[in-house]
């Protein structure tokens, strides 16, 4: 009972705290709580590796939610966790099934990845009606809400080509696996210790050779980040998370929400109709410029892939290291032999594997 333990002081809090829990709130806690109650033994999944022993969950406070999910901080084994719960919806059976799938793949994606900027797997639970994923906890937030606290066009240059590198890194790794994420959003990258940024929320995500143009039917609310082709529900390859990394980096760039002035399906009507992108800002330097309009181009075929990306952002760290006045003094002509040889080169290798 020690979970619902926890549930309880939660709702006690939030009384302390001078805010009295609505009649709703408190009826969908109490709705929630009777799956957080561990009768001290283990609950067994259907994957016998990556179960979690319930008994060893300690749920706290909930910090962030979603429209079928909640996400909360708690303990597993002595160790800090997010714990994300998933809620069937009794009266949908369709998207009851919709939902069990998505956990299965999330969990399935999710389990075998290692590395550094991938959020790490932890343990699942499947206990219909309700799911759980546990992950590390980054006590740094997402990357959305440090933006959210920064003045626009604050961050310094040298910090958003550091976070902008950790996301190429580790979209990197997911491509190589084989991995489309289909999700990528500032609120979807982590911020743990020295600003490492970590790639969560597995989602919507899937293996290229099964993803299809309506397994994400549903699950449609981040337009402002989404490629024109999955706006437009058509065939779809891992080159939708280079534009979406074009919109997070222009969030770096910016502080500010992208298509701020617009609903979101206003934003996916302009994007996908009117070839329309967040507006650069006049001071914004042609290393990154070139490169956002090079990921976010309407055509999937002309944006690099996350292997170019790394090496690009890579060699401006360099250059950065050695001329601090880089970004001011940089101009097109310094690396365009360079990109052209990497281009070859990655085209030489392909045919090879190919051969």
């Amino acid at each position: 009972m020690k979970n619902f333990y926890w549930l309880q002081l939660q709702i006690s809090n939030s009384g302390r705290s001078g805010r009295r829990l609505s009649l709703g709130e408190y009826k969908r806690a109490v709705s929630w709580s009777k799956y957080l109650v561990s009768s001290g033994a283990a609950i067994k999944g259907e994957g016998e590796e990556w179960s979690a022993d319930m008994s060893l969950l300690y749920i706290g406070s909930k910090f962030a939610s979603g429209r079928h999910s909640r996400i909360y901080r708690g303990i597993y084994k002595q160790s800090d966790v997010a714990i994300k719960l998933i809620s069937q919806p009794e009266e949908d059976e369709d998207l009851a099934v919709q939902l069990e799938k998505q956990f299965n793949s999330e969990v399935a994606l999710l389990f075998p990845l290692r590395h550094p900027n991938i959020i790490a797997f932890v343990a699942a639970c499947k206990k219909t009606p309700v799911f759980c994923i546990i992950t590390e906890y980054l006590a740094g937030g997402s990357l959305r809400k440090y933006l959210q606290h920064q003045e626009p066009h604050s961050v310094p240059h040298k910090l958003v080509l550091k976070l902008a590198l950790d996301i190429a890194r580790g979209m990197q790794f997911l491509h190589s696996q084989g991995i489309l994420h289909r999700d990528l959003k500032s609120e979807n990258l982590l911020l743990g210790e020295d600003m490492c940024v970590k790639v969560a929320d597995f989602g919507i995500s899937c293996l290229e050779s099964q993803c299809s143009s309506d397994s994400a039917k549903g699950f449609t609310g981040t337009y402002r980040w989404m490629a024109p082709e999955m706006i437009k529900e058509k065939h779809h390859t891992k080159k939708v998370d280079i534009y979406s990394f074009a919109i997070v980096l222009w969030e770096l760039l910016t502080a500010q929400t992208p298509f701020d002035n617009m609903t979101p399906e206003q934003a996916a009507f302009a994007a996908t109709h009117k070839n329309a992108r967040p507006p650069l800002p006049p001071e914004c330097p042609w290393a990154f410029s070139h490169l956002i309009n090079r990921c976010w181009s309407s055509n999937p075929d002309k944006r690099p892939h996350f292997d170019e990306i790394v090496f690009i952002l890579e060699s401006y760290s360099e250059s950065l290291e050695e001329d601090p006045d880089f970004f001011s003094t940089y101009k097109p002509h310094r690396t365009s032999a360079i990109l052209g040889c990497f281009s070859k080169c990655i085209s030489f290798h392909a045919s090879k594997c190919k051969a």
